[in-house]
């Protein structure tokens, strides 16, 4: 089964699930979602799923969440602000007011 990212709110972080039957969770993104702004502060991915790609698989799928729903992104996980300074098709999910703050 592929990797799925889902949204637990309850929780308010993004997890990707991986295994057979995809019920294994293998890492979360943490964010704190306030005024049409998802700042996320906190991702981390399973020691045994290094390597895999899944932490950018689960920044991917959180992100696009993000862009779908409309929200705007601050990136103080050092993590997700990697990924997007990579993938910079996303830096403008940052407020151009914030970017030079998040090194974007």
């Amino acid at each position: 089964m592929e990797p799925q990212v889902v949204d637990h709110v309850e929780k308010s972080r993004y997890e990707i699930f991986t295994g057979d039957d995809g019920t294994e969770i293998a890492g979360f993104a943490e964010y704190h979602l306030s005024e049409g702004e998802l700042a996320f502060i906190h991702t981390e991915t399973e020691p045994r799923f290094a390597g895999r790609g899944l932490g950018g698989l689960l920044a991917r799928g959180a992100l696009d969440d993000a862009r779908t729903r409309g929200l705007r992104v601050l990136p103080y996980c050092p993590f997700i602000r990697g990924w997007i300074g990579k993938h910079p098709e996303y830096a403008d999910l940052v407020p151009d007011a914030r970017r030079a703050h998040f090194g974007l």
